[in-house]
């Protein structure tokens, strides 16, 4: 049976969910080591919050940061 009784959901469905946090999480610490930030400690810290929370801590990320960085204009 390829369905998990418990959820009533597929293994594609479980696939994506579980796959959806893994790839946010790759998403948000490329993108703190390609940035540079106002304060230097603000890089690492970031990047432990988006290891150890891996979804809310990338959530969180991308709803804060905008303040952090440092804008560059062309």
């Amino acid at each position: 049976m390829n369905t998990l009784l418990f959820l009533n959901i597929g293994a594609s469905e479980l696939l994506i969910v579980a796959l959806l946090p893994l790839i946010l999480m790759i998403f948000c610490l490329v993108d703190v080591l390609r940035s540079d930030f106002k304060d230097r400690s603000i890089k690492p810290l970031w990047c432990l919050v988006i290891i150890l929370a891996p979804f809310f801590g990338s959530l969180i990320y991308l709803l804060a940061v905008r303040n952090q960085k440092i804008q560059y204009h062309r």
